[in-house]
């Protein structure tokens, strides 16, 4: 099995247990950005602190970092607060299953992102599995009530906005491990990772000084639980970024929809959720997609 769908597989994994984790931070009282900012802030001193210990290790010295990786970077990073933001706000709004299948519209965007930005189209058979796993969501994505779907409704919003924005940063960080001239993507992917959390905390700790200096605080005070939000972020995150040093993002993040698997099983046996058979039509639709996409890519 190639290294981008281990590292995916993994990615996916461990962000399912990040989310529920987010999800009880904010269950405990922490604002929306609160419980995004858990993410960033534990996981940036243990990013710089690994690359550091990579770069030294390889003998290889600091690799240029030009205005284009930044410029990726940043703007991945950015994108990326901004989903983080929509889908913890989506846990008020939905099951914990469904509100995470909202997001994965993002994979049917970054397929137009990645052949627009990075000049890496997919192929029509990749696109026809991306399209699938896309009708999936959208069984995921509506509301049964009165004998009709309604879509147009909060949550769809906020997923569809999720979506909208992780597609943006796959793109961003796809974009920044391409700019670094190392051969190794362990280095690439760390060595990214460090830079856009560093990035995202600095971000965070000013939006959060400047419209809810409480929750800084309190982010702190509910320390155990958060620094185990931003462990299984960065290990996460360190997944995805490995893949996306590897392969196209567009085929990284539709074989990631295998995270809805997994946080179907933590709605059930955590949370006590059910599923409604639209939504397990839609699992469905989405495992083969993934299925297919292990085929093509």
């Amino acid at each position: 099995m190639e290294l981008w769908i281990v590292a995916t597989i993994a990615a996916a994994a461990v962000q399912t247990l990040r989310f529920s984790l987010q999800k009880r931070l904010k269950a405990a009282g922490l604002s929306t950005g609160g419980a995004t900012f858990s993410r960033f802030v534990f996981a940036a001193p243990i990013a710089i602190a690994a690359a550091t210990v990579m770069i030294a290790a390889t003998g290889q010295g600091m690799p240029a970092l030009g205005p284009r990786f930044w410029a990726y970077a940043c703007a991945g990073g950015l994108a990326q607060i901004i989903a983080t933001f929509c889908t913890v706000a989506l846990f008020s709004e939905r099951s914990f299953a469904t509100g995470i299948a909202f997001t994965k519209t993002e994979t049917v965007q970054v397929a137009l992102f990645s052949a627009l930005v990075l000049a890496e189209p997919v192929t029509p058979a990749g696109l026809a599995a991306i399209l699938l796993g896309f009708v999936g969501v959208l069984l995921l994505s509506h509301q049964w009530g009165q004998g009709r779907m309604a879509f147009a409704n909060r949550a769809t919003a906020l997923g569809l906005l999720a979506g909208g924005f992780f597609a943006a940063s796959s793109i961003g960080y796809r974009g920044a491990t391409l700019e670094i001239a190392r051969d190794d993507a362990f280095l690439r992917a760390l060595l990214a990772l460090a830079c856009v959390t560093s990035f995202q905390t600095l971000a965070m700790i000013g939006w959060l000084s400047w419209r809810e200096p409480g929750q800084i605080g309190r982010v702190l005070g509910a320390w155990r639980t958060a620094a185990l939000v931003g462990v299984t972020g960065l290990a996460g995150s360190f997944g995805w970024f490995v893949a996306f040093s590897l392969m196209n993002a567009a085929y990284v993040r539709s074989l990631g929809q295998i995270e809805l698997l997994f946080s179907l099983t933590v709605s059930i046996l955590v949370f006590g959720e059910r599923p409604r058979r639209a939504e397990l039509a839609g699992m469905a639709l989405l495992v083969l997609s993934i299925l297919m996409i292990v085929q093509l890519a």
